[in-house]
């Protein structure tokens, strides 16, 4: 198959029989690793900035300026109510798989929601105990670190409301690898802000 016929390709629609797709990854699938890869890099170098600014601190004579957030119960909260919604895209890609109809991805869609509301009044609780962006640099790096992956999350709702709108396997498929990506950096993120 030639590169154009590849590029091309429409992930929302059937293969046609012209073209036999079947020991290929869709352009879906081509499309989400490629994404996969550069929020990954994004991440990992935001993570890197933060170990780096957190141990440089002393070394350049700012040894009170990195004061390290408190972990409230909402953030253990937050992150089980992300571990259920990953959870439920499983168990629709699952069902999908063995074309049985699922109310799963309403369920992980919700639940995305709710965590994203979570984060939201997390950051108004460390506002409200006096936790600002511009306090110190553990702050400004917590609230970066929290609003990327929200936006991400954001991004994952509009393909859970493209998945309800669609229920067809590829897209399900996807949507359930996206949603356990946004959990394993999720993960990296709160052992990160455990471990300082």
């Amino acid at each position: 198959m030639n590169l154009i016929a590849r590029l091309s390709e429409r992930s929302w629609e059937p293969a046609s029989d012209r073209l036999d797709l079947s020991h290929r990854p869709s352009a879906g699938a081509v499309g989400l690793a490629a994404y996969a890869a550069v929020m990954a890099v994004m991440f990992s170098l935001v993570m890197v900035a933060y170990v780096m600014r957190m141990g440089l601190h002393a070394a350049m004579g700012h040894a009170d300026d990195w004061v390290a957030m408190p972990h409230p119960p909402l953030l253990w909260i937050n992150s089980a109510v992300l571990v259920m919604s990953s959870v439920a895209w499983e168990v629709a890609r699952r069902a999908a798989e063995r074309g049985e109809a699922s109310r799963a991805p309403l369920l992980g869609g919700a639940l995305g929601l709710c965590f994203l509301g979570g984060q939201w009044l997390l950051w108004r609780h460390y506002q409200a105990a006096g936790y600002y962006l511009a306090s110190n640099p553990a702050n400004a790096f917590f609230y970066l670190l929290t609003a990327l992956h929200g936006v991400h999350i954001a991004g994952g709702l509009v393909a859970a409301a493209w998945v309800l709108a669609s229920r067809t396997l590829p897209h399900v498929r996807l949507c359930a690898l996206y949603w356990h990506l946004l959990l394993l950096i999720w993960m990296a993120i709160a052992v990160l802000l455990l471990l300082t």
